[in-house]
């Protein structure tokens, strides 16, 4: 029996992830090491290997087929686009995908006038005001601290994801509009889907019940 490769954006959301996959006997004591220099962690037993990647990566990884089954946040996969399946809304890492800025900025939207977008998101950005607001904007890639932007006059609203929405009232900015609601996803190569559809489905299947039993309680 072939490894089924599993992989994990790097930091908390792996953590959680793992937490979850426990839960329906899906280990790797090895991951448990953390002075190791590993890059690939094998559960023998099970027959599956795990690695971590940056979130940005591991849509790619599972397009490819260098991952069977790869775990990220919705925010990643739609930004990426990848040919893949994505099988469980795994409800972990909950946010927001927002346009904000400054509450003067709430006419500017929908307003037909062009406007200025910052954001670590630029397809993101431009589907939703190309495609579902109809309103024409320059999108300015940014990497850094995005609720900076509009304050020093960059640019007139922002797209980024939202927790709490403490940092931008804290710098005078509020939500505006809402795009997509977030969380973590697990995605699946779509050829892995058909030649592993058996035990591929049974880890569907066992996630799906673990995260409703989660939900219910």
């Amino acid at each position: 029996m072939r490894d089924i490769t599993i992989a994990l954006a790097k930091g908390r959301l792996a953590k959680k992830a793992m937490e979850i996959l426990g839960e329906i006997g899906i280990d790797c004591e090895e991951m448990n090491d953390k002075d190791t220099r590993k890059l690939i962690f094998r559960n023998d037993d099970l027959c599956m290997r795990f690695f971590l990647a940056k979130a940005n990566d591991v849509p790619t990884y599972v397009e490819y087929g260098a991952a069977d089954i790869g775990i990220v946040g919705k925010d990643t996969i739609l930004e990426e686009n990848r040919k893949l399946y994505e099988v469980v809304d795994l409800n972990i890492g909950r946010c927001r995908m927002c346009v904000a800025g400054p509450p003067s900025a709430k006419e500017l939207l929908g307003s037909g006038k062009v406007i200025r977008v910052a954001t670590k998101y630029p397809a993101i950005a431009k589907d939703y005001f190309y495609n579902r607001k109809h309103q024409t904007v320059e999108i300015i890639k940014l990497n850094g601290s995005i609720e900076l932007a509009p304050i020093v006059g960059l640019s007139e609203v922002i797209v980024d994801i939202v927790e709490t929405g403490s940092t931008l009232r804290e710098n005078g900015l509020e939500v505006l509009e809402e795009i997509v609601p977030l969380s973590a996803r697990m995605v699946v190569n779509q050829v892995s889907m058909k030649m592993e559809q058996e035990r591929i489905s049974k880890l569907i299947r066992d996630l799906r019940a673990v995260i409703e039993k989660r939900n219910n309680q």
